[in-house]
């Protein structure tokens, strides 16, 4: 999939990321459930591996 957004939307998106990781963290920092917690845990790894593709993206548009 080729997705093209402008600057501001790609920061837009990023900051939007961020702010999601954060509380995720902090959720999953409070959840005594195992299982939640498991989950927790692997929609962190995507968020993460969003944010390193975007930050991918931006390194590349700035090198190029």
């Amino acid at each position: 999939m080729d997705l093209q957004l402008t600057s501001t939307e790609e920061e837009l998106i990023k900051e939007i990321l961020e702010e999601s990781y954060r509380e995720l963290l902090m959720e999953i920092a409070r959840t005594d459930h195992r299982e939640f917690r498991h989950d927790l845990r692997e929609r962190e790894q995507v968020l993460k591996a969003l944010l390193n593709k975007l930050s991918g993206v931006t390194a590349t548009r700035k090198a190029g």
